[in-house]
């Protein structure tokens, strides 16, 4: 029973809260001039959150098609480098094989000469158009 309030007794009350003075205003105030009405701004209205997660939305969408535009134009240029790089084995082997028939080419050049009726020439000699000379093995006289 400690617990418990005691009933309090019924010819007391309790103390009241002291009196306030009245307000009183002061001199030069807006009691001396009268009462005049003056224009205020409206409260400001709280603002919705639509706005902003539309625009973090349209962020996000954007970032995404962005990114799905990068992937897609390094996969086309992908298949673009390993085509180009087929076509640059193909023309490697088109180059060789022609060197090796050139090579053998050069190689039977003496030989058809010979069966054509050709003879080595025993004094080459070039002209050089720019020093107006003759150049190479030969005469080494020049005019």
């Amino acid at each position: 029973m400690s617990a418990l309030r005691a009933p309090a007794t019924p010819g007391t009350r309790p103390a009241a809260a002291p009196r306030r003075a009245p307000l009183t205003s002061l001199p030069g105030g807006a009691a001396d001039r009268g009462r005049r009405l003056d224009a205020v701004r409206a409260p400001l209205q709280a603002t919705s959150g639509v706005p902003f997660l539309v625009l973090c939305a349209v962020i996000l969408v954007g970032a995404l098609l962005a990114a799905l535009l990068l992937n897609t134009s390094m996969a086309r240029g992908s298949y673009e480098a390993s085509r180009l790089e087929a076509e640059v084995g193909h023309v490697a082997q088109d180059v060789q094989s022609h060197q090796e028939k050139l090579r053998a080419a050069e190689a039977s050049l003496a030989e058809r000469a010979t069966k054509l009726g050709m003879v080595p020439a025993e004094d080459p000699t070039m002209i050089s158009v720019e020093k107006r000379a003759k150049v190479g093995i030969g005469d080494a006289e020049t005019p």
